[in-house]
């Protein structure tokens, strides 16, 4: 077991506000609202989105000149202050740095030709940039899994003396190139995401960043179990068994020195297709049974791909936090041709010891992290 890992510091921003604070009390309201129509993006075709809405940073070097840099940059001056302390406390020399990301500046690319901006690793070598640090920086893509991967790689890094503590986060902007890659999948929903209900009928695309800063502390939010499987059964449809998504949950938990009775609350991965769906309920059940409390966070953000785990895992430190669950949204009409899970769609107010994040994605990659007290 690999102990003593904290997230000491961290925010996010998605189109539910602009900082951890914001988003987590608009998610705590249970509406899918926050999504916006579309029209522009697919010709003849109305799309729900997930997008950010507010005014981002520039940035004046074209080599980093993306949005979702850009996204980055406003999360790293909503932490100033967290980052002039980690800076004092570590020399640069020490500090690492691992960002999860699917799209880079793919989008960008179309129109500049730059060969700079679709590069994966853009988004991690801007914050060493932006820093000024002279440790080790690395992207991480492995679809919807990378936001959780990119907490493994980090914590490696420590326990291996490479870094003292690590900036981890992932980001993606809404990009043509995904939209049109889940549309020719036929998965992509003309209305609103509706996960685990027999209406369900496909995914929402969102966009976002989340930033986090990880290090040996006592305090802060406990790292206590990591898992990682892969399905090697399709490109991309998880097994619907479920059989590795549940050997990742479990291995998570044996890092972790917990049973699964412990395990307080789970966000699941939870997209609103009919594949996935069914396969998290398979090895959710399965491993859990129908009594933990379970929610979804995409029927409110939207998937926000590379993003999506980071995101997901700054909710799940405020749920710690604040001991409180965030509901989650659909239309009530479970499908019962699901295994019997513990949906909450009202906000849950409860003390939460041990959290469960779920991330699972194409080509069968699935990450499980628990978070917790000490």
């Amino acid at each position: 077991m690999q102990s003593g890992i904290s997230i000491t510091s961290y925010d996010a921003i998605c189109n539910l506000g602009n900082n951890i604070d914001e988003i987590f009390e608009n998610a705590l309201k249970g509406s899918n609202e926050f999504l916006s129509p579309l029209e522009d993006i697919v010709k003849d075709k109305k799309f729900y989105f997930g997008k950010v809405n507010c005014d981002l940073p520039q940035i004046k070097d074209e080599r980093f000149n993306l949005r979702v840099n850009r996204l980055l940059l406003h999360l790293l001056n909503n932490m100033e202050e967290n980052l002039e302390q980690l800076f004092k406390k570590y020399p640069k020399s020490r500090i690492g740095t691992v960002i999860a990301t699917t799209n880079s500046g793919i989008e960008e690319y179309e129109k500049s030709h730059n060969k700079k901006h679709f590069e994966i690793g853009n988004p991690a070598e801007f914050i060493k940039y932006q820093l000024g640090l002279e440790s080790f920086y690395t992207s991480v893509s492995t679809a919807c899994s990378s936001g959780i991967k990119a907490f493994a790689t980090a914590r490696k890094l420590i326990s291996n003396g490479i870094c003292d503590a690590v900036i981890v986060g992932g980001t993606d902007a809404l990009s043509k190139l995904p939209v049109f890659g889940f549309h020719s999948l036929e998965i992509l929903s003309e209305t609103k995401t509706n996960p685990f209900s027999k209406n369900r009928n496909g995914i929402n695309l969102g966009e976002g960043a989340a930033l986090f800063i990880v290090e040996k502390a006592v305090n802060g939010i406990k790292i206590k179990g990591i898992g990682e499987t892969s399905d090697a059964y399709h490109s991309a449809t998880p097994d619907p068994k479920g059989i590795e998504a549940e050997r990742a949950m479990k291995i998570a938990l044996k890092e972790a020195n917990l049973v699964p009775d412990a395990i307080d609350y789970i966000n699941l991965h939870g997209t609103g297709t009919k594949t996935n769906d069914l396969m998290e309920a398979n090895a959710v059940y399965n491993l859990l049974g129908c009594c933990t409390e379970v929610s979804a966070t995409k029927p409110l953000t939207g998937h926000c791909l590379g993003a999506a785990a980071s995101i997901e895992t700054a909710l799940c430190c405020h749920i710690i936090k604040n001991n409180t669950i965030i509901p989650h949204v659909y239309d009530g009409e479970y499908d019962y041709a699901l295994p019997d899970i513990n949906l909450i769609t009202k906000p849950v107010n409860k003390k939460i010891d041990n959290v469960l994040c779920n991330a699972f994605g194409f080509g069968g990659t699935n990450a499980v992290m628990i978070l917790g007290r000490e």
